[in-house]
């Protein structure tokens, strides 16, 4: 029989490409959001529209339906975890949780990066909220049996998104030949993983009895610097020689109002992640989408879609800003 799947969410960036191969690879796939993501369902897949942050709701539309796997990609605290046990307990085989590598200790004491590195940022709410989360599983699979999985995937981007914090505006400006921030001196170095190579690490670990109880990121091994990054989008976007002004991170943070918790606690930080334990588990993995065709498929999906090309006017008016203090 057909393994028996709800994912909670379905369509952001992650959950789209493994929606996609899951039905693919003939997973009997259920979908349960709020109705209104950006990207499209499979064709096969059941649609349940609820309110995630609604238990009775979410009761409602299930019933007493029970599943080999829940994977809920859309739980950030505690408080959505919790929930989750206690609809889950006792109806699924294996409960999926969408952590984040962000959680991983920061700054990082030693590099490469394996599921072992402690779990510590103080810098950023949004990473000790999916610790807090893990904590909670681990405890409830240690104390009842409850059967967590807790998946840590690296920065994650498909088509529609922009690894670059200033996202479109950044491209745009370096278009017309203006120039664009980057944090620190450029050269620390970062992960990017595409999201169908997620979801070739993810997939097949579904309904695995082996991972239960246990946690495992999912990266690419590309290792980029954040020059390199920008670089990258810049030849997509046919800009040859892109100006690159760096700027300390400190001062980025100081500049850009709620969002220096995931410069500082996450992106100023070098990475490289040992991908040994995924491929132990997903024999023959490989993320086989470069960055460089990352890019170029992002700048292609952005020029043919007018209304992803937003210039922001108050990025727009720091990024200026940053270059008169720093260019």
């Amino acid at each position: 029989m057909a393994l028996r799947v709800l994912f909670i969410g379905g369509t952001g960036i992650i959950s789209s490409a493994c929606s996609t191969l899951a039905v693919e690879r003939g997973i009997d796939l259920t979908i349960l959001n709020r109705g209104s993501g950006r990207r499209e369902v499979p064709a096969d897949a059941k649609v349940l529209t609820a309110d995630v942050r609604d238990p009775a709701a979410v009761r409602e539309v299930l019933g007493d339906s029970e599943f080999d796997v829940v994977v809920d990609f859309v739980a950030f605290t505690p408080d959505h975890v919790r929930a989750d046990v206690e609809q889950f307990r006792g109806k699924t085989g294996q409960y999926v949780f969408i952590s984040s590598a962000s959680a991983y200790q920061k700054p990082v004491a030693h590099l490469p990066i394996t599921e072992s590195t402690p779990l510590h940022n103080p810098f950023w709410q949004y990473s000790r909220d999916k610790i807090a989360c893990e904590e909670l599983l681990t405890r409830a699979y240690r104390e009842e049996g409850f059967p967590a999985f807790v998946v840590r995937p690296s920065h994650t981007y498909d088509r529609a998104s922009i690894p670059l914090d200033d996202g479109w505006t950044a491209i745009d400006r370096m278009r017309r030949g203006k120039p664009v921030v980057v944090h620190g001196d450029g050269t620390s170095t970062w992960v990017l993983t595409h999201h169908t190579d997620l979801a070739k690490g993810l997939v097949p670990l579904l309904g695995e009895p082996a991972v239960v109880g246990d946690a495992v990121h999912i990266t690419g091994d590309e290792v980029l610097t954040w020059d390199g990054i920008a670089r990258r989008l810049a030849t997509a976007a046919g800009v040859a020689e892109p100006r690159l002004v760096h700027v300390p991170s400190e001062v980025i943070a100081r500049e850009t109002p709620g969002g220096a918790a995931g410069l500082l606690g996450d992106k100023a930080h070098s990475v490289v992640f040992d991908n040994t334990k995924l491929k132990r588990l997903v024999p023959g993995f490989a993320a086989t989408t470069s960055f460089a065709e990352g890019a170029r498929e992002i700048i292609a999906h952005h020029d043919a879609n007018p209304a992803l090309r937003v210039v922001d006017d108050t990025i727009e008016t720091r990024q200026d800003r940053l270059v008169e203090l720093f260019g």
